[in-house]
């Protein structure tokens, strides 16, 4: 029988042999979300030096994001043209309704246009009774009632029918919009995917570009266009507690008279991102002459996106962003994919939500700070 000692040497010797036979663990990247219930994802293709090469992942990347942009004015119009197809149903049959109301209408304007309540009126001055009297007073308020609710019912249906023709030629122009900007993005895609298979053929190996090209189109859609989300989705929730930090951070708000002064270093908003959300450890801001910029790392993707605030007055008061480029490894987003993400996710700021008479009146940047000037509005 094994000794206790002679037992733990094997035991000990089987370990070692079992972690010298394990392979080394695989690097981690960020993860694409739903894409992978580890959290792991294939590493992003290698960003090859050559100016050229660069230009045809660049025009690739364009290419995707024009079809994706297709593909959502596509959906988009069909919702308009079935829209549009029920509103103008709605309003032939509106129509029909009212016209039969119409008539009501009309004929008790033209009873009082013409005299024919007169006679009612008179009746009711000339009564010798009190019973006569109260008996016309009803008689009179019985037929007056009536003309004022089909003069009331009338008017309703022709706003309600006013409001839907309204509403459907509002949605023929929306279509016709999204017809040219389609055809304008189709345009668009095959001059691109015409140039793509031209630089394809030039290279020096076409199958190995085009595999190249196909690798990163699918690592984009599948985890690229999600981190780039994402980033830009936490920015937005962490704006929102933007005002509550301006006032309780010291020296940032400051008043003079009727105006109230707001300087934001970048030393302070990256500080506050950091406690809002982990993802902004890496990820830095700075002010610079008139223009915002922001740079982050993680694993191998990498994020930078240059923009500036306005002033904007409708619907309400304040510091709109505007993306102005977006580059993504290395690679420039396209415009559809910009104006995509400053729809979507609103990196504003707005300083009702300090107080709720401010407003901002100018705005710039420089030498690391944000400058906003502010002032009382009753």
């Amino acid at each position: 029988m094994l000794s206790r000692n002679t037992v733990r040497r094997l035991f000990a010797a089987i370990l070692i042999l079992t972690c010298i036979a394990m392979p080394p663990a695989s690097p981690v990247y960020l993860s694409a979300g739903s894409g992978s219930a580890s959290g792991v994802s294939a590493p992003p293709p290698s960003m090859p030096d050559d100016e050229e090469t660069r230009k045809l992942l660049e025009q690739t990347l364009s290419s995707a994001e024009l079809e994706r942009e297709i593909a959502r004015i596509t959906a988009e119009q069909q919702t308009l043209e079935h829209k549009a197809a029920e509103l103008e149903e709605q309003a032939a049959a509106k129509q029909s309704n009212i016209a039969d109301q119409q008539e009501r209408a009309g004929a008790v304007v033209r009873a009082y246009y013409m005299g024919e309540r007169d006679g009612l009126l008179t009746a009711f001055l000339s009564a010798k009774s009190i019973s006569r009297l109260i008996a016309l007073f009803d008689y009179y308020e019985i037929i007056m009632g009536q003309d004022r609710k089909t003069l009331t019912e009338y008017e309703t249906q022709y706003k309600d029918l006013k409001s839907t023709l309204t509403a459907a030629r509002r949605s023929s122009q929306e279509l016709a919009e999204l017809k040219t900007a389609l055809e304008e993005q189709q345009k668009r895609v095959l001059a691109l995917d015409k140039e793509i298979a031209g630089g394809i053929q030039a290279s020096t190996d076409p199958q190995s570009m085009e595999r190249l090209l196909e690798e990163f189109s699918k690592y984009w859609e599948n985890i690229g266009l999600h981190e780039v989300r994402k980033y830009f989705k936490a920015l937005a929730s962490a704006m929102k507690q933007l005002p509550e930090f301006v006032q309780s951070r010291d020296g940032v708000l400051v008043r003079k008279g009727m105006t109230y002064n707001l300087a934001l270093s970048e030393k302070d908003l990256n500080e506050f991102l950091v406690t809002q959300n982990p993802l902004f450890q890496d990820f830095r801001f700075a002010f610079k002459d008139n223009s915002v910029s922001a740079t982050g790392k993680s694993g191998g993707l990498s994020l930078s996106l240059t923009g500036r605030y306005t002033i904007q007055q409708e619907p309400v008061n304040g510091l709109m962003f505007h993306v102005d480029h977006v580059v993504f490894n290395g690679l420039e987003l396209p415009d559809t994919t910009r104006q995509a993400l400053e729809e979507e996710f609103d990196l504003g700021f707005y300083p009702a939500k300090i107080v709720s008479f401010l407003q901002a009146t100018e705005v710039s940047s420089s030498d690391g700070l944000l400058h906003v000037k502010l002032s009382l509005s009753f």
